[in-house]
């Protein structure tokens, strides 16, 4: 096994935001970059879930899809405002320009790009996405992503998810990516 080389130090600046489809990795690639970075990993679907003190899916059901969106909005913003961070957001999350606008000003959006059959892949066995409980979850999600990717097109920096790279790899890939693109977020300290 080859040695790994070291990364070097770095300083996150502002909060790191991962957009993009539901089993695109933002999740268990955030835990793995917030790690590497030596931050914390928040995800705003777990931070909205305790807050009410229940699931994503029971909030859709019992207040519907619309106070979920206000509510997701007010907790980003919050999260936004604390310290930087790594913050995983849920897959809707960017398709609300004041979402879009408030993580562009006060962090960084990178798009988890992954093509459709890897997220099916990832999330067909999984019951725990409303938004596919449907009569033909597969031809749901490919409609999701036909509407969403254009969306998810506009965050300020795009990642290749999939590809059969570990986490690890992940993680340094976004933070390759930001080093290269972003030094006002990600500042190498000598």
């Amino acid at each position: 096994m080859a040695e790994e080389q070291p990364h070097k130090h770095v300083i996150l600046r502002k909060t790191v935001v991962l957009v993009g489809m539901m089993g695109a990795g933002k999740t268990a690639v955030g835990r793995t970059l917030a790690a590497q970075l030596g931050v914390d990993f928040l995800d705003s679907d777990h931070e909205i879930e305790e807050a009410a003190n229940m699931s994503i899916a029971e909030i859709f059901a019992r207040d519907g899809e619309p106070f979920f969106r206000d509510k997701e909005s007010q907790v980003i913003e919050r999260l936004l405002a604390g310290t930087p961070c790594v913050l995983s957001t849920g897959g809707g999350a960017f398709l609300a320009e004041r979402n879009r606008q408030m993580i562009t000003e006060k962090g960084v959006s990178i798009w988890l790009n992954a093509d459709l059959e890897v997220l099916w892949e990832r999330v067909r066995h999984k019951d725990t996405r409303p938004l596919l409980k449907t009569e033909n979850p597969k031809k749901t999600l490919s409609e999701i992503f036909q509407t969403r990717v254009p969306i998810y097109s506009l965050a300020d920096m795009s990642v290749l998810s999939g590809g059969g790279a570990t986490l690890e790899e992940m993680g340094r890939r976004v933070q390759d990516a930001l080093l290269q693109e972003r030094p006002d977020v990600l500042e190498v300290v000598t």
